[in-house]
């Protein structure tokens, strides 16, 4: 091995332009940019979607529907999932924070209590809210109903 016969790795050399190196490189004078323009100015940068003057599809496309900024979502719960974590965890009680820590909901999800299935047990429930039939079957076995 000599010192002239080195050559770099395979892959580790990248064949890219040296743009504004001089008329000798191929790619001085203007640099690749063109005459004349925004494009041939430094800081020029169209926006997202521009489509050289066309009316962007986002401005093609009709708009529908609406969208309720005030809605809010809760993270629904049913009696069946309830018993079954009764059961697995033998719970007295369900709070938002015992809901949390068994990874039912996060810690952000507003809780609704849904009325499918049923429960075996007294229970009490803290919750954001409750469906009319979840509420009635879980007072019918003499557990109370929390709304937080």
């Amino acid at each position: 091995m000599k010192l002239n016969t080195l050559t770099p790795a395979e892959g580790s050399v990248k064949n890219r332009k040296r743009i504004g190196r001089g008329e000798g490189s191929g790619h001085g004078g203007t640099s690749t940019r063109g005459h004349k323009g925004a494009g041939q100015r430094s800081g020029n940068k169209r926006k997202i979607g521009f489509e050289g003057g066309q009316m962007p599809l986002q401005r093609r496309l009709p708009k529908f529907g609406f969208k309720n900024i005030n809605r809010v979502e809760y993270k629904g719960i049913n009696l069946d999932s309830l018993q079954q974590l009764i059961e697995k965890y033998s719970l007295g009680e369900i709070t938002h924070a015992v809901l949390i820590e068994k990874g039912i909901c996060g810690k952000n999800d507003l809780v609704k209590i849904l009325g499918r299935g049923e429960l075996k047990g007294k229970v009490n429930v803290t919750a954001h809210g409750f469906s009319a039939s979840a509420k009635a079957a879980i007072e019918k076995l003499g557990g109370t109903v929390t709304t937080i």
